[in-house]
């Protein structure tokens, strides 16, 4: 063992990374981004989410328990639709996670100890979200029972009857297999196309291709083109092993899935595309598509309720495309969502797919010079 010689290749290692200033700068941001968002971001325990209240009866009854649905910290009252039909719209279309509605007679029978129905309606497409706060409901009418009417704690002056809407038993498999759609995409779609441009690039075949005429316009769609239907095969080997193996339901039209599905996969794709202007080799390319798929998998709502995560990290999920793409297959196979629907989040993702194709066009200019 020489140590000069070993000291001479630990300096030549060490100024190896410091060139390669894009691999020093992953090594360093992918841990402080995990610190980040597994420490703040991530929260299984969501609150404060959105309800809408449809009362027909308003008495101090009325008020008292959508009192102590908010005092629980796991319900905040967002909107107050004028019946129970404007309410089930909100519930579709994701804008609330639950829906009480309150009966005209609701007073008047409490008073005669008749026990009425109050309907709260939660959206069931995803369980992990709902289930804590629907565990609290047995303790609210009893502590309203106990302020209002001075009953036992153990008996409540109200049933309040919980409706599941859209998965009303409370698979899981619901909830991911959908999702898993948008996460494989995600994931493929970013890296086969970032790869294919570092790979001519690493062949020498780059210097060829930017010699002739092509625009970069007609690079990039080339690029993307074919990709896009590879996307559209895995697309169809997922929706049939949820079908054929995990019986997951698909209420929806196929056909407007299939119109959605275009638009994410070219976003992804013009991500990817702009990943291999910036990667220098294969490995780069590789370590963005991580930096890229890491976010936008923890923040999108796939793993943990999107609404359980602090104000800043859902403003950054917003902005990915997976986060939306999410409501729409959920909203499409389980809502049976319409165009309406989903428009709210779809043309975030086509704004995102622009904006990464305008800088991948941009970047791909300066490399021509």
């Amino acid at each position: 063992m020489n140590w000069s010689r070993f000291l001479a290749i630990l300096i030549k290692e060490f100024r190896q990374i410091r060139r390669d200033r894009l691999t020093f700068a992953m090594m360093v941001g992918v841990p402080v981004m995990q610190l980040i968002l597994f420490g703040y971001a991530i929260n299984t325990d969501p609150k404060s989410l959105p309800l809408a209240v449809v009362e027909a009866d308003h008495s101090e009854f009325s008020r008292s328990l959508i009192a102590g649905l908010e005092n629980s910290k796991y319900f905040r009252v967002t909107a107050r639709p004028r019946d129970e039909a404007a309410g089930q719209r909100l519930l579709d279309t994701g804008r609330v996670q639950f829906l009480l509605v309150v009966p005209p007679d609701f007073s008047r029978r409490v008073l005669r100890g008749e026990q009425p129905v109050v309907l709260l309606a939660a959206d069931g497409t995803d369980p992990a979200a709902t289930g804590n706060a629907l565990a609290t409901l047995n303790a609210i009418g009893r502590q309203v029972a106990a302020r209002d009417l001075a009953a036992q704690p153990e008996a409540a002056p109200f049933d309040i009857r919980v409706q599941r809407r859209y998965n009303p038993e409370g698979i899981s498999r619901y909830n991911i297999v959908p999702g898993l759609i948008g996460v494989i995409l995600t994931m493929t779609m970013v890296m086969m196309t970032s790869l294919a441009m570092t790979r001519e690039r690493e062949r020498g075949t780059m210097e060829n291709l930017l010699a002739t005429p092509v625009r970069p316009l007609e690079v990039m769609a080339g690029k993307i083109a074919p990709y896009i239907v590879i996307g559209y095969v895995q697309v169809a080997v997922i929706l049939s092993a949820a079908r054929l193996l995990f019986d997951v339901p698909v209420v929806g039209s196929m056909l407007l899935l299939s119109a959605a599905l275009v638009v994410f996969i070219a976003a992804n794709l013009a991500v990817g595309f702009t990943f291999s202007t910036i990667a220098k080799n294969q490995l780069q390319a590789m370590q963005l598509t991580f930096f890229f798929f890491l976010p936008s998998m923890l923040l999108s709502g796939f793993m943990f309720p999107f609404r359980g995560m602090p104000v800043w990290a859902q403003w950054i999920g917003e902005v990915l495309p997976l986060t939306h793409f999410l409501r729409i297959v959920r909203g499409i196979m389980l809502k049976g969502n319409g165009i309406g629907e989903i428009m709210p989040h779809l043309w975030p993702i086509a704004a995102f797919m622009l904006a990464a194709g305008v800088l991948a066009l941009m970047r791909y200019r300066q490399t021509l010079d």
